[in-house]
């Protein structure tokens, strides 16, 4: 799951252009997105490419779950739904261990 600490995430654009190789170091230490403001207000949201990556894995997976939820018919058990997408996406049936 991405970590995200509202207080430490938000920088303004400004800090961001002037310094822009320290703000890349920090991204890819933390593994958070983070939001860059203009005029106070929340504009853009940065991640680096691996964090990236790991949240559009999740959201797909839970687009897929959402997918599979909405179809009519008798359903198929849980385990075999859940092997199913594992194999789609990470091309396993078994569930992969994540490293936080």
């Amino acid at each position: 799951m991405i970590d995200f600490n509202v207080a430490a995430d938000i920088e303004p654009l400004t800090g961001f252009k002037r310094d822009t190789s320290k703000f890349a170091k920090r991204l890819r230490r933390s593994g958070r997105p983070m939001v860059l403001t203009v005029e106070g207000k929340a504009r853009f949201v940065v991640f680096d490419a691996k964090a990236f990556d790991e949240w559009k894995d999740r959201i797909e997976t839970v687009l897929e779950v959402e997918e599979a939820l909405a179809e009519k018919g008798e359903g198929t058990p849980a385990a075999e739904a859940f092997s199913e997408i594992r194999r789609k996406r990470f091309g396993s049936p078994h569930r992969t261990q994540t490293t936080r």
